[in-house]
């Protein structure tokens, strides 16, 4: 799971970093599939998500999970000739489950984007045009076909993602031979 971060929050070095919204999403979804697999109950789900949500820096996502994922030592973040990247160590399966993340992560924006402006239209339709032209079923609607285009379309979401990890992984094997041989 660590692998999908550009910036692994377990490295000391780089837990006074930012957060993105990007990293407490894929914080957020390994405490909703935890909660779905009934590892923990609503209480905890809620504080946990209430904590995902307010995480500034790197540093204050791990500790939220630890419980939850397998405990893998962090890698160093990569330094020319010395250390080499998370991204050059992984697995095909690695890789894969990189790209299923990425697909979870396109859902749940899907869903978040459709939900959010559908409930937003809505309320301002009703608001200022009851009775008039029902507009926000334009917005909605192209939210709709987004969001089952992204749910229907999962192998070649993934598919992708995965060619993209290895030309990436191959660059930056490339990158490091390069480090390890100057001047040939």
């Amino acid at each position: 799971m660590w692998a999908s971060f550009p910036h692994d929050p377990r490295v000391p070095e780089l837990a006074g970093l930012r957060a993105s919204d990007a990293d407490r999403d894929r914080i957020q979804q390994v405490v909703n599939d935890a909660y779905a697999d009934g590892r923990l109950d609503r209480g905890e789900y809620d504080e946990r998500s209430a904590a995902v949500l307010g995480a500034r820096t790197l540093g204050e996502l791990p500790p939220l999970v630890a419980d939850l994922v397998a405990a893998v030592p962090p890698t160093s973040p990569a330094r020319p000739g010395t250390a080499t990247s998370a991204l050059e160590l992984a697995t095909p399966a690695q890789l894969q489950r990189r790209a299923e993340e990425k697909w979870r992560s396109d859902r749940w924006e899907a869903i978040s984007a459709f939900a959010t402006t559908t409930v937003i239209c809505w309320a301002i339709w009703s608001f200022f045009m009851f009775g008039g032209f029902p507009w926000p079923l334009f917005p909605t609607g192209a939210l709709l076909l987004n969001l089952v285009r992204v749910s229907l379309s999962r192998e070649q979401v993934v598919a992708e993602e995965v060619r993209r990890l290895e030309r990436k992984q191959a660059k930056a094997i490339a990158r490091a031979r390069e480090r390890e041989q100057p001047g040939e």
